[in-house]
């Protein structure tokens, strides 16, 4: 590193007595100054992306649900509160065309539950091994934030698109398994990209328009699946995924990729074109460039796994990132797997998704005005214990009759389950916005992506449980309501093991980050 006594600063403003700077976290902060339209717009473009990834995470929600059905022998001992499997083929019919789902599509509503949550699972288990697989190259010299988030979109856009084609429940599987793994690193690259494109003060905010993004791509399902009932469940594949390819197009073209990655790959010219397209101020100059690398990620260049190598070496990073990885488990198995259950409360299907979607709205909205005011490790526990109870309440309401008052009111349990669901879906919407802005705060640039895409894998598997916990929940829902509250409050309690890290400055080294760690440990020492 540069002597910050000797040498000339990195960048010169418009004023020639400015400070000489000393790290990249100083660099980044003086260039880009206050946030700007560049800034947004950049922003928006990256989060843009997570609207995409919402649409092909929950589309089955909508794809694959279980169709209304009615009796058409009413001579017969039909009717709504029998057991379809039990009844004559001939004395029932779907209310909407057969191949309004995959379900009736292809006769699968008497089929295991394993079967029917085979495609769910298959997605989630996509998403597991490309994250496995992609694991690193976003932090690697390889390919970088903005190729691997354009790779990923196109990929999962592409996949989704042959997924409309699909004969059979295996067919449609093993591509519902192609596009969880494309989409794997959609939303971690957009969230890191996008965060490392403005400074420390307007990180949490920024972070968080992506979770905006993320609320209108699921909100836009609903909608998009009421203006095509009736039609196939294909055309909705279709409507999802063709507008994916002239976005990555867009993206190709006018993204800008991570100053912070670029400066520790050190492409100098490029560091420095990506900080004056995106900076508040516009004439600056390059006059030094101080020698600030992450010394462990550059000796391990070529290796796809180096970045998890070197937080495997530091016992503080294996604490916090096993912590954050258990956490992020209960988070996952709970909201992947409320979205799938809504279809056993009783309501509309739309009304129900409708619901789900909007929950995700005032969480983010909550997340972006308050994530620079709120203790990261209270909120993440607080909400997760308030989505366990009210979870746990649905399973409850499930097995109760519906409720009389003296004055002869008759409270339905069925919208109290709705209420209790939807309360629950909020808290663990907000829950995993800190979780993922926290986790940025945890780990240091030349490993950030990384550790956010363990963080990732860990929530999607506990998404690969949730198909099959719904689908064997549908009587009473012990085995879904009942295990994703008691699962998620558990996992809520390991952010016992994680520092807290509001208002504190992101480090770009491993280095950086152990010496801020042995700072906090004396100086925790020092007040006991």
């Amino acid at each position: 590193m540069a002597d910050p006594g000797t040498s000339d600063p990195l960048l010169s403003g418009e004023t020639p007595t400015t400070a000489p700077v000393s790290s990249l976290e100083e660099i980044i902060e003086r260039s880009i100054g206050d946030f700007g339209w560049a800034q947004l717009l950049q922003a928006s473009l990256v989060s843009l992306s997570w609207a995409f990834d919402a649409q092909q995470t929950f589309i089955s929600v909508v794809t694959d649900a279980n169709p209304t059905w009615h009796c058409t022998d009413h001579h017969s001992s039909c009717n709504s509160a029998t057991d379809m499997c039990q009844l004559p083929r001939a004395s029932w019919a779907w209310d909407m065309p057969a191949d309004a789902s995959i379900v009736s599509d292809w006769s699968l509503e008497c089929a295991s539950s394993v079967i029917r949550g085979l495609p769910a699972s298959c997605f989630f288990l996509g998403c597991l091994v490309g994250g496995l697989v992609l694991a690193t190259l976003a932090d690697s010299s390889s390919l970088g934030r903005k190729n691997m988030l354009l790779l990923s979109c196109l990929l999962m856009s592409l996949a989704g698109l042959f997924t409309a084609a699909s004969t059979n429940i295996w067919m449609y599987s093993a591509l519902r398994f192609v596009g969880g793994f494309g989409r794997a690193n959609v939303g971690t690259c957009a969230l890191v990209l996008s965060t490392e494109l403005v400074g420390k003060r307007r990180r949490g905010q920024v972070g968080t328009l992506s979770f905006l993004f993320f609320t209108f791509g699921f909100l836009s399902l609903p909608a998009i699946a009421y203006l095509n009932r009736g039609s196939s469940w294909r055309s909705i594949y279709l409507w999802t995924c063709i507008p994916t390819i002239p976005y990555c197009v867009l993206f190709h073209f006018f993204g800008r990729e991570s100053p912070r990655w670029l400066f520790l790959q050190g492409h100098k010219e490029k560091f420095m074109a990506t900080l004056k397209s995106i900076a508040s101020h516009s004439n600056f100059t390059l006059r030094h460039f101080p020698e600030i690398v992450c010394i462990e990620h550059d000796s391990s260049k070529g290796n796809l796994f180096s970045a998890i190598k070197i937080l495997l070496e530091k016992k503080w990073a294996i604490r916090r990132l096993s912590a954050v990885m258990v956490v992020g488990f209960g988070i996952g198995m709970v909201y992947y797997g409320m979205p799938l259950g809504v279809g056993t409360l009783g309501f509309n299907l739309y009304l129900n998704v409708t619901l789900n979607a909007l929950s995700e709205l005032p969480a983010s909205l909550a997340s972006f005005f308050l994530i620079g005011k709120i203790n990261r490790k209270g909120s993440v526990f607080g909400f997760c214990i308030l989505s366990g109870i009210c979870s746990v309440m649905c399973c409850v309401l499930m097995n109760m009759p519906s409720m009389s008052t003296e004055s002869g009111w008759i409270i339905s349990t069925g919208s109290l389950q709705i209420g209790a669901e939807t309360v629950s879906f909020f808290s663990v919407c907000t829950a995993f916005d800190v979780l993922l802005i926290y986790t940025l705060e945890l780990f240091p640039t030349c490993v950030r992506n990384s550790a956010m895409l363990m963080v990732r894998q860990a929530i999607v598997l506990g998404g690969v449980f949730s198909p099959v916990l719904v689908a064997a929940g549908r009587r009473n829902g012990v085995l879904s309501y009942g295990v994703f509250g008691v699962t998620i409050a558990f996992c809520g309690l390991f952010v016992a093991f994680l520092p807290e890290t509001k208002g504190s400055s992101i480090c770009d080294t491993m280095d950086e980050e152990e010496h801020k760690v042995l700072e906090t440990e004396t100086s925790d020492c020092g007040n006991c």
